[in-house]
């Protein structure tokens, strides 16, 4: 196994309560594995994950308060034809460990999430039950995520939303940083990740650049 990207230390320390400095500059570091590349934005500070050189992207001139995840610079890092992934909040909580509260799922290969857990990240493991799936994964940077999908959303979901993900937290041992990332506008998911304990700790973007 390769060392760690240095964008993980930014997450696991922002887990930790300590994030970059709130001085409005743009650190670029080596691109991620996979061929991705990603812009991550905390408070007054940003991290860019890129094979552009440093000079590259200053030369867009994008900041520590937004700037880095604005279209034309995200367009600017894909090349014209990249695929961009949705600006997504990034949230974290601890697990809790003690014995499993969900089965693993053997025979969802087709599910969309899983589909697309599989796509960007690795070592997908697929939980679920009656209320719906759960991937976790090594995701961004080397990071732990967790992503849901509910089986039906009618009525809200009845908590299900909320029960499903506090279930899967005891599949990440006790006090083990893990990581989502949710659609600010995909409100339903995001209050139940925040009930279950998830703090916002900045936002980010996932990119599979096509430069010519």
């Amino acid at each position: 196994m390769g060392a760690p990207h240095p964008l993980l230390p930014y997450f696991l320390a922002a887990a930790d309560g300590r994030f970059p400095p709130v001085d409005g500059m743009v650190t670029v570091l080596p691109p991620l594995a996979g061929g991705l590349e990603c812009s991550v934005a905390f408070t007054g500070h940003a991290v860019v994950a890129t094979a552009l050189s440093k000079q590259a992207v200053h030369a867009q001139a994008p900041d520590g308060f937004g700037g880095s995840l604005a279209p034309d610079f995200l367009r600017h890092l894909a090349g014209p034809k990249g695929w961009i992934d949705v600006v997504d909040v990034t949230l974290t909580a601890r697990g809790t460990g003690g014995p499993p509260r969900l089965p693993d799922v053997g025979d969802a290969d087709d599910h969309p999430r899983v589909r697309h857990a599989r796509d960007v990240r690795t070592d997908v493991e697929v939980y679920g039950d009656e209320r719906g799936l759960i991937t976790l994964a090594v995701g961004l940077a080397g990071r732990r995520e967790l992503s849901i999908e509910l089986r039906d959303v009618q009525d809200g979901g009845r908590g299900h939303g909320r029960s499903l993900i506090s279930d899967a937290l005891s599949l990440v041992p006790a006090g083990e940083p893990v990581f989502a990332a949710v659609s600010p506008g995909n409100a339903r998911p995001l209050r139940a990740f925040l009930a279950c304990g998830f703090t916002p700790i900045g936002s980010e973007v996932l990119l599979r650049p096509e430069r010519g």
